[in-house]
C-alpha cells in the first residue's frame, strides 16, 4: 500500500465520486430570468415581510440552507425582529406572529407540502377572508416561486456565502 492510497476517494455504488452542479443561469439564461420576473412580481405584488416570512418557512421546509440564509438575513436587514426569525420555525407555539403571518405561514407549509392532504376547505376560507381573492392569488405565485427557487438550489447544491 501506497502513501497515496490511504486518502484516494473510491467511487461505488454506495458513494460516486461528486458531479459537477449545472448553473442553471448559464445554460438556460432564458428559462432563469422568466423565474427571476415571476420572482420580482410576487416581490412587489406581496406585502413585506410578509413575502420573506413565507419564502423562509418554504425553505426550511424544503432544506434549502442557502435560501432560508438568504431569507433570514433579508428579514433581519429590514428590521424585522431577530426573535421572530428564530421563530418561525416553531410559528404554531410562538406567541409573536400576528393572525394574518400565521394564515400566510400555514399555507405556506400546505402548498409546500401539498402531497400531505393540501389546502383544507376551512384554511382555503379563511386566508381568502383573511386576504381576499387578488392577495390570496399572490400568496399562491408566491409560495410557488419559492419552491421553484427551492428546487433549482437544492439539486445544483448553491450554497450561501461564508460567514
Amino acid at each position: 500500500m501506497t502513501d497515496t492510497s490511504i486518502i484516494e476517494t473510491v467511487a461505488t455504488a454506495d458513494h460516486p465520486a461528486p458531479v459537477e452542479r449545472v448553473q442553471v443561469s448559464a445554460v438556460v439564461p432564458d428559462g432563469y430570468r422568466k423565474v427571476i420576473n415571476l420572482d420580482g412580481y410576487v416581490g412587489n405584488a406581496v406585502e413585506a415581510p410578509l413575502g420573506d416570512l413565507i419564502k423562509l418557512r418554504a425553505s426550511q421546509l424544503n432544506g434549502c440552507s442557502y435560501c432560508v440564509d438568504m431569507h433570514s438575513v433579508d428579514l433581519q436587514d429590514g428590521g424585522y425582529p431577530l426573535r421572530k426569525v428564530f421563530a418561525v420555525s416553531a410559528w404554531r407555539e410562538s406567541p409573536w406572529f400576528t393572525e394574518r403571518e400565521r394564515t400566510a405561514l400555514e399555507l405556506t407549509e400546505a402548498v409546500t407540502l401539498i402531497h400531505q392532504g393540501g389546502v383544507s376547505e376551512e384554511l382555503y376560507a379563511r386566508a381568502i377572508a383573511e386576504f381576499g381573492e387578488v392577495d390570496f392569488a399572490n400568496l399562491l405565485l408566491a409560495i410557488g416561486t419559492i419552491n421553484i427557487w427551492n428546487r433549482i438550489a437544492i439539486p445544483t447544491h448553491l450554497q450561501p456565502p461564508a460567514l
